[in-house]
């Protein structure tokens, strides 16, 4: 047997889990979840389209930038970022949308699954604002399940330890795009340039 194509192959390897397992598995937020969020500065967001493709987006904000409305319901401010606005779409598409939140030195994470819609309330995403600029946009997250993940996996990669990070590094994005728009190594390094600057001076502008 090489390739899994059946439930029953899985659990052949995986285990059923524990019933104590699933026992950590709720429908909305408790106080360990809400504290959580409210030292929450990054999570990682996934999509759906229409056709089954899978987009997960990070966002990177202040502490708590994950408003908890009520213990079924959260919203995400949506800052200004590349455009491509894929996780968005795929929203509006089919609604899905899952979340892991993280919060640094914290080997846990927080797992969320539920539905999602977009809001562009003029009061809603000013209640977003962030160094007195509103929201782009807010998703309202209608939670249908959460959970604490266990830190093995933080753990084992030695995410919050800094003697085990590399070298920091910096990818080029002109490397990759002037070479495909048909422009020059000039031309490349003026994106980075570019990129730089949003990483500085226009960090937080929403134009």
């Amino acid at each position: 047997m090489a390739r899994i194509t059946t439930q029953e192959e899985l659990r052949r390897v995986i285990a059923e889990p524990r019933p104590a397992t699933r026992a950590k598995i709720l429908d909305a937020l408790d106080e360990q979840s809400i504290d959580f969020l409210k030292r929450c500065p990054f999570a990682l967001v996934s999509t759906a389209s229409a056709d089954g493709t899978i987009e997960v987006s990070p966002k990177g904000d202040e502490p708590g930038f994950i408003r908890i409305e009520d213990p079924r319901t959260l919203l995400i401010p949506e800052r200004v970022g590349n455009n491509l606005a894929f996780g968005l779409s795929n929203i509006i598409a089919t609604g899905k949308i899952g979340i892991i939140a993280l919060v640094p030195a914290t080997g846990e994470t927080l797992r969320i699954s539920g539905t999602a819609e977009i809001h562009d309330d003029a009061d809603l995403v000013a209640s977003l604002s962030s160094l007195g600029k509103p929201a782009l946009l807010a998703t309202r997250v209608r939670i249908q399940h959460c959970y604490f993940h266990c830190a093995r996996s933080i753990v084992r990669a030695k995410l919050w330890n800094p003697e085990a990070w590399p070298a920091p590094g910096r990818i080029s994005f002109g490397r990759i795009i002037a070479p495909r728009i048909g422009e020059s190594e000039t031309v490349a390094a003026q994106i980075d340039a570019n990129v730089e600057g949003a990483y500085t001076t226009r960090l937080w502008q929403n134009t």
